[in-house]
């Protein structure tokens, strides 16, 4: 009898979150972990710490008797609902999944559990698969002293290796091993022998390893106790934030973290454009003002000019690993697309320049072709490596995207002609906007592996007017001719074998999506990407909600006739499933002002106070108490490539407390800042979203009421207006008279005061309660907002 998908996962995220949780510590302060794991000898200790990001490696030996071992015909995965599980199903390692079966194994048959966790889409995980896990005699000494289980978690940018013991200790861990040993790393053999011979002769001293490394993480998870739980810190976070983010700003490419290291990757974290728009937004005017707006805005604008912007297919990779955004890593993440659509909405709005309303088209142009299923949910992923050709027996990472000259050349030779009679090709204009060269573009320390080599990765370097003046061209005719090659290389690219997709369609990032179509829907006035997040609100109750046991699910997945499918045993959702689907239904009622989402997103807010809330300290878990076989229960604040479920939670419970007056959001909110008071004081760049949510709490919502019907065509003249503009701490409401049965009428009896005038549609703006006298014209509505 199998644990159940919601019980390995539940496992593997919590060990997924410590490692993620540590790499932050490690890097940003000192490392909580001590030298406790098993040990390896001298000669290979150096080398091991270069990959490994949780575990502290000594020193191993290595010896085998692989005579006589069989490699396993088939592995247990073959039934699997998972795209990752499926993708080893051939492997000659007899992988398990994680299942009561292979737990009880361990124990029968006294070996360690090796646990490798990893997603579909994971380059390194393809890596490690290729040298090591479909090598026959590494699968030999796999199968002869452990029990294998592949697991995955649906995100992630490398795989996890860790060694437990049959009692589910961890002893030894890292992520990516290459097969055989290196100058720089312990091969994955040599770690296996080690491990395996370790344990055969020294079994109550790694037991005893265990336990001590249990401990190290159960106290690497919990959260500093505070007296203080509702001594709410206060808006010195948000300018000490700004403060570090500035130091952290890289003044040439744009972005943050490695400031002077052009060789280091560079990560897109929407999370701090988020944080730093709304500052901006609180007070535009003012140098600290200025400043937020300007690390958001070059960033994003040297983003899209890179090669991390897919120029000829849409949407953005998951990171460069360059400092110039050039060479990506050319996965492509629907949390991604989702939260950058939002970005660049923003500073649409923030600098009214068209060109950022062009980047929100182009991320959902992206989202909407390829990552969407036809009942409206959007898919995962997209994966980095691919054939170059059909008949390739070796994918690549990065051959469905890159170009050679010759090739350009080839497809974009039309002629052009130009003002003084010079005749030119089409080929000109793009190579030189697009920096082609002719012996590839990608230098050494882009490309370890040598795959790219003679290739072009397409980054703009200039304004699109340099171009213009370089060819003596009007910049409207440089555009289309841009757009006339873009649209040849996308018919030439399409008949190249694709990347493997991620059908799963995992809760929490469709929430995101919803809140990016949404808001940008609204920001560059694009009705039909609302209706696209509407279907996809219908697709999670229709397939993600349980009815039944009154729970969101993790996730779904579509089978070979594209019907959306499950697992036999559904995966409960996690705090992140019920937060960014909260979040998404909220921005999605201010879109579209259908109450029907406000009923949908308090029911699921009451879901996961029942769930993940913490009574004693504050703040929600990771995962819910009904699990008893988690040994630990994270509560993460840290926001990273995603935003944690708390950051977001906090601002839900802001606004749903707004909407329905239920002050006892307002009090959750309270705690939720004292239990990460911590954080918020001593290193608030490490959860910007949450600082955002704390500035919300201070500022005080800015309510707007709109009394009139909805859709109505004076309704949206005004409504245009407000979403014309970044107002941060919105509170949207609609107000219609003849629906006073409504959720928002039976929670506010306030608004039966609030009148429509001339009987005309009427907006009134509150804030620190006190309301301005109505309104009913956009240009009165727009001065009183600018006024706010």
């Amino acid at each position: 009898m199998t644990l159940g998908r919601y019980r390995f996962l539940s496992i593997v995220d919590y060990k997924s979150s410590l490692i993620k949780k540590w790499w932050i510590q490690n890097n940003r302060t000192k490392s909580y972990l001590s030298q406790t794991f098993i040990s390896l000898s001298k000669h290979h200790s150096n080398r091991i710490q270069q990959r490994s990001l949780i575990f502290s490696f000594a020193n191993m030996a290595t010896t085998s008797n692989l005579e006589n071992i069989q490699i396993a015909k088939n592995n247990h995965l073959n039934l699997e609902k998972s795209p990752y599980l499926l993708q080893h199903a051939t492997n000659p390692v007899d992988w398990y999944p994680w299942c009561d079966e292979a737990l009880e194994k361990a124990k029968k048959e006294d070996k360690c559990i090796f646990l490798s966790v990893g997603y579909s889409t994971c380059h390194w995980c393809h890596i490690m698969e290729k040298e090591s896990f479909k090598n026959k005699e590494i699968a030999i000494i796999m199968n002869k002293n452990f029990i294998n289980i592949k697991a995955t978690t649906g995100h992630g940018g490398w795989p996890m290796s860790v060694f437990l013991t049959p009692d589910l200790k961890p002893i030894f861990g890292g992520t990516y091993f290459p097969p055989e040993d290196t100058s720089r790393q312990t091969g994955f053999k040599t770690i296996l022998l080690s491990i395996a011979q370790k344990w055969n002769q020294s079994k109550t001293k790694i037991n005893e390893a265990g336990s001590t490394n249990l401990e190290i993480l159960q106290n690497i998870s919990k959260i500093p106790h505070t007296s203080k739980l509702h001594d709410i810190p206060s808006l010195e976070c948000s300018e000490i934030c700004i403060q570090q983010l500035e130091n952290e700003f890289e003044p040439k490419f744009g972005g943050f973290g490695s400031t002077y290291n052009m060789q280091s990757p560079k990560f897109p974290q929407p999370v701090n454009f988020n944080f730093l728009f709304h500052m901006y937004a609180r007070q535009s005017n003012g140098d600290l003002a200025r400043l937020c707006l300007h690390m958001c805005v070059y960033t994003l604008k040297k983003m899209s000019y890179g090669g991390i912007h897919d120029h000829v297919g849409q949407g953005f990779s998951r990171y460069a690993t360059d400092g110039e955004w050039h060479v990506p890593h050319f996965e492509k993440m629907l949390y991604d697309q989702a939260q950058l659509m939002k970005s660049y909405a923003d500073a649409y709005l923030a600098t009214k320049n068209n060109y950022f309303a062009e980047i929100v088209n182009d991320i959902a142009t992206y989202v909407i072709r390829d990552l969407r299923h036809k009942e409206g949910g959007f898919y995962s992923a997209e994966d980095a490596d691919s054939y170059p050709t059909y008949d390739a027996s070796a994918k690549k990472e990065g051959a469905f995207y890159v170009w050679t000259a010759m090739e350009i050349k080839s497809l974009l030779n039309k002629e052009l002609l130009l003002s003084d009679e010079k005749h030119i090709k089409l080929s000109d204009v793009f190579c030189h906007h697009f920096n082609i060269k002719e012996l590839g573009n990608i230098k050494s320390y882009q490309d370890p592996h040598g795959e790219l080599e003679g290739k072009n990765v397409l980054i703009m370097y200039n304004e699109i007017e340099e171009t213009a003046k370089h060819f003596n061209l009007p910049v409207e005719e440089v555009k289309m001719h841009l757009m006339e090659a873009c649209s040849i290389l996308y018919k030439a690219r399409s008949t190249r074998p694709r990347p493997h997709l991620d059908d799963k369609i995992i809760t929490a990032w469709n929430g995101l999506m919803i809140s990016g179509l949404a808001f940008g829907g609204t920001a560059v006035n694009n009705k039909q990407y609302i209706e696209y997040a509407v279907d996809a609100i219908k697709f999670i109750k229709r397939h993600l909600f349980d009815k039944t046991k009154n729970i969101l699910l993790h996730s779904c997945y579509r089978d070979e006739k594209n019907i959306i499918t499950q697992m036999s045993t559904p995966i409960p959702g996690f705090l992140d499933d019920y937060a960014f689907v909260i979040k998404g239904l909220l921005d999605l009622y201010e879109s579209d002002l259908n109450e029907e989402w406000l009923e949908f997103a308090e029911k699921l807010q009451d879901l996961q106070d029942q769930f993940f809330w913490d009574e004693t300290n504050g703040g929600y878990f990771s995962t819910t108490s009904n699990d008893l076989s988690i040994i630990l229960r994270l509560k993460e604040a840290y926001d990273g490539a995603e935003p944690s479920g708390n950051s977001i939670a906090a601002e839900n419970l802001l606004r749903l407390a707004d909407y329905l007056g239920r002050s006892e959001f307002k009090d959750k909110a309270v705690r939720l800042f004292g239990t990460f008071r911590h954080l918020l004081i001593k290193r608030p760049v490490s959860i910007p979203q949450l600082v955002s949510a704390l500035v919300r709490y201070h500022d005080d919502a800015t309510q707007i009421y709109v009394v009139g019907k909805r859709n109505a065509k004076d309704t949206d003249d005004l409504l245009s207006v407000i979403y014309k503009r970044l107002i941060p701490g919105r509170i949207l409401f609609l107000i219609d008279h003849d629906k006073t049965n409504s959720i928002l009428f039976r929670k506010n009896e306030h608004f039966r005061n609030m009148k429509l005038v001339n009987n005309r549609t009427t907006a009134y703006i509150c804030k620190h309660c006190t309301c301005s006298l109505p309104v009913t014209n956009s240009e009165q509505l727009a001065i009183l907002l600018d006024e706010q």
